[in-house]
């Protein structure tokens, strides 16, 4: 990767909707030029997709929580049972393995505290192979990005 490549993610990365020509205009290049640095940059799965930023709060999904998860076993059966709760609940954003108390990290969003603490009690300590949870609940946000770092050019 060179600079340009380093001048068109950086460029995307704060608008994903910009055009080939757009880009290329903020980075110096032509509209073709672009087109195929981003196409590369596509292949070569560095960018790997484009989607909106969509507000919570303004949705209705009010609560943000991380959660701390340990497994009771660490066996190929487990770890697929895990595998497929984390798959299938929307409210689950992220899922993190993680070093230190907690094997897992979870980033989980409701609507309200009670709905939480329902997904908590029905879907998390329901679960057979979970043998704790802890949560924390987020109080306020001060600082959310969804950019990456780029090299300075």
């Amino acid at each position: 990767m060179d600079n340009f490549d380093w001048k068109i993610i950086s460029a995307l990365q704060l608008d994903g909707r910009l055009t080939n020509q757009e880009v290329g205009q903020k980075v110096g290049l032509s509209a073709s030029q672009c087109s195929r640095r981003r196409t590369a940059l596509e292949e070569a799965g560095i960018i790997q997709g484009y989607s909106a930023r969509v507000n919570g709060q303004a949705i209705g999904l009010q609560v943000l929580a991380y959660v701390h998860i340990n497994l009771h076993s660490h066996d190929p059966n487990s770890m697929l049972h895990f595998q497929q709760i984390i798959d299938k609940e929307a409210a689950i954003q992220e899922v993190h393995m993680v070093s230190g108390e907690a094997d897992y990290l979870l980033k989980i969003v409701a609507t309200t505290l009670e709905q939480l603490a329902d997904f908590i009690s029905h879907t998390l300590l329901a679960s057979e192979v979970i043998s704790h949870v802890k949560s924390f609940v987020v109080l306020k946000k001060l600082k959310q990005i969804s950019q990456l770092p780029t090299r300075p050019v």
